[in-house]
């Protein structure tokens, strides 16, 4: 009998485990509807305190306030979309520019070489960096970005007809104080607020620094930098590296410049996401760096991209779930990083 909560524990972790799988495998199959319905929840919270606001100042009406809030948050992702798209297309058009200079800048390096007192051919070195570098890169590496954006963004219309229910069923919907929902709305709407304040000034700071820098596409990085920064950890990173090939290229900027275009959107990454996130942010979803960790490679691999967007609140909503439940409690903690809690 002592080593009955022993066994206990063991199948309610071996449960938990099959049911991830289950719920992967389920999740992945289901996505064409379940990846426009998560991000309509994600959208909906995003949007409420904008209609809540319009009710209490402006004394809208709630279905004026519905209607404008909707209508504000359709022209933004149709603004981002054109944006997006038009940028795409320009990258493409310049691909011709981008591999002759690949080609000149693997020319002048080998000239640089003394590889014929050596007994080197230049033009096999030449055709071996081609092959590692190929003339394609830069616009393959940013066209594969903005169409990840681009599919984010290719739902919007099923997206809209699920925001529209939420939304109006929210009205008809009486809230208990305390319950799981309230819970989850609270901590949800802290990081989506806080996320949204902290990637705009991001996104916007970076934008500037390339453009003063005279860097192509400055503001569409800019626009990078805003969506990337809702990826923990890995989009920062990415958003730093996505302008330095065209910075490289560019036979106008001056080597410092290309320096800064390194050096200052790494500055303000560096200060956005350790010094103004966590003074806004706080502990608002409780999880481990590891946890968030996990989440974006799991669901960035049942999702792709949108995917490593929702990770982190899917994560925060399964763990206050996870603590309601005294069966499960025990994941709540592990997945908050309290191990000692667990002895």
């Amino acid at each position: 009998m002592t080593n009955l909560p022993v066994q206990q524990r063991t199948q309610t972790v071996c449960l938990i485990i099959l049911s991830v799988i289950a719920s992967g495998a389920a999740l992945f199959w289901l996505k064409p509807v379940i990846i426009p319905f998560v991000l309509a929840i994600f959208f909906t919270l995003c949007l409420t305190p904008f209609i809540d606001l319009q009710i209490r100042y402006l004394k809208f009406p709630r279905w004026l306030a519905i209607i404008t809030t909707l209508l504000v948050g359709i022209g933004i992702l149709a603004l981002i979309t054109l944006m997006v798209s038009s940028s795409a297309g320009q990258i493409s058009e310049r691909s011709g520019i981008y591999q002759q200079q690949i080609q000149a800048l693997i020319d002048s390096m080998v000239d640089i070489l003394p590889l014929a007192q050596f007994g080197i051919n230049p033009e096999d070195i030449t055709n071996s960096l081609i092959g590692i570098i190929p003339p394609d890169t830069v616009t393959g590496l940013i066209s594969s970005t903005l169409g990840g954006v681009m599919k984010l963004l290719s739902n919007g219309m099923l997206v809209v007809i699920f925001m529209l229910f939420l939304i109006l069923g929210q009205n008809s919907t009486k809230k208990s104080s305390g319950g799981v929902w309230q819970e989850i709305e609270y901590r949800i709407k802290k990081y989506i607020l806080a996320m949204v304040l902290i990637s705009a000034g991001t996104g916007f700071l970076v934008g500037l620094t390339l453009s003063i820098l005279g860097v192509e596409f400055a503001w569409i990085f800019g626009l990078l930098a805003f969506l990337l920064n809702f990826i923990p950890n890995v989009g920062s990173v990415i958003a730093t590296l996505l302008p330095l090939p065209v910075a490289l290229l560019n036979p106008e900027l001056s080597f410092i410049a290309k320096i800064l275009v390194f050096a200052l959107p790494l500055a303000i990454q560096f200060a956005m996401g350790n010094i103004v996130q966590p003074k806004i942010m706080g502990d608002s979803l409780d999880l481990h760096p590891v946890t968030i960790l996990i989440a974006l490679i799991f669901f960035g691999m049942i999702w792709g991209i949108v995917g490593m967007f929702l990770a982190t609140p899917i994560s925060a909503v399964i763990k206050i779930l996870c603590q309601r439940f005294d069966s499960s409690k025990f994941f709540a903690e592990l997945m908050a990083g309290r191990l000692d809690r667990l002895r």
